[in-house]
């Protein structure tokens, strides 16, 4: 059985690689292999790996924020956005976007609009005590639909450039405007997502059931806490640098817990592979099909993850 983990680990490995090699060589402009390392084409190599970066960055960030919300809440639905970070945190970079605030502090602008929703969520969700699973997702869903409209709201009265800008950002995209600001969430992403995995052996436990998580000496509510923060500062860091892309935090550990399993050991650094392959594939699909046209990046996961997750659906409802 280990054998059998292995290697599909080095597969997706080996897709992720072949998949980043693809990405180098394809865009608006193909780059012929032979041509790849000319003087000339620096500037469109550079471009291209920083998407690949962020693309990366942006497909394990989500996912593993996902498995972490879907763990703790036992719920196969469970992302960042249906818990209304993704929305606060898109509020936070909206409010900074208008007020002129520098691309370097739009990071903090959206970690506290993401911080603020899960505050918000918790607190409405909350019943003495205890916070049912049920009433935090329902809670989640209604502050995600208000933010989403105050974010309407506010773009409605910007300036055109400003209104093209946001639009385009709200949907998705893995254009990199500024290397800081990629280095920042670079490193936010990277840190969550390994203390995440230093959890790993927590979340297996509340998978099974909290009574049990309890019994081996787990303290469940600081191991959510913990989890809301990180998964908050994961999705607030990308949504300031990549826009909202949705179905990737939904998506991907639905197939990879398919594929590896349930352990989280395991599945959590299989789905950043996965994701990383998702994200670039979506990359590719959004700058080549209609060049020079770009799609949306949001667009494209949409479209794409749809279809999957009806499929996933259909296929656990046999199980």
């Amino acid at each position: 059985m280990k054998t059998k983990l292995k290697f599909k680990i080095i597969f997706l490995f080996v897709v992720l690689l072949v998949t980043i090699f693809t990405a180098i060589l394809l865009g608006a402009v193909d780059i012929p292999l032979t041509d790849i390392m000319l003087k000339e084409n620096r500037p469109i190599l550079i471009l291209r790996l920083s998407r690949i970066l962020l693309g990366a960055l942006a497909g394990s960030g989500l996912a593993v924020s996902g498995i972490a919300l879907q763990a703790i809440l036992r719920n196969p639905l469970a992302e960042p956005y249906l818990l209304g970070t993704s929305s606060g945190a898109g509020l936070g970079a909206i409010i900074a976007i208008i007020g002129g605030v520098s691309t370097l502090l739009l990071p903090l602008a959206a970690f506290i609009g993401a911080l603020l929703s899960v505050v918000v969520v918790y607190n409405l969700a909350k019943q003495g005590n205890k916070v049912p699973v049920q009433s935090l997702i329902l809670s989640g869903v209604i502050v995600s639909i208000t933010l989403s409209s105050i974010i309407m709201f506010l773009i409605s009265f910007s300036g055109s450039e400003v209104l093209h800008g946001a639009i385009w950002w709200l949907w998705g995209s893995l254009q990199v405007f500024n290397f800081k600001l990629l280095f920042i969430v670079g490193v936010i992403v990277i840190l969550g997502v390994i203390l995440i995995t230093i959890l790993a052996q927590d979340l297996n436990a509340i998978s099974i059931g909290e009574e049990e998580a309890i019994h081996l000496g787990i303290k469940i509510e600081t191991v959510k806490k913990w989890l809301f923060f990180l998964t908050s500062l994961i999705s607030a860091a990308l949504v300031c640098i990549c826009g909202i892309i949705g179905f990737v935090g939904l998506i991907v550990p639905h197939a990879m817990r398919l594929f590896v399993g349930p352990n989280h050991k395991i599945l959590i650094p299989s789905t950043c592979l996965a994701a990383a392959i998702f994200m670039i594939l979506a990359d590719i699909i959004s700058r080549s099909v209609f060049a020079p046209i770009e799609i949306p990046i949001g667009v494209v996961t949409a479209l794409i993850g749809s279809p999957i997750f009806i499929i996933l659906l259909k296929s656990r409802q046999r199980v």
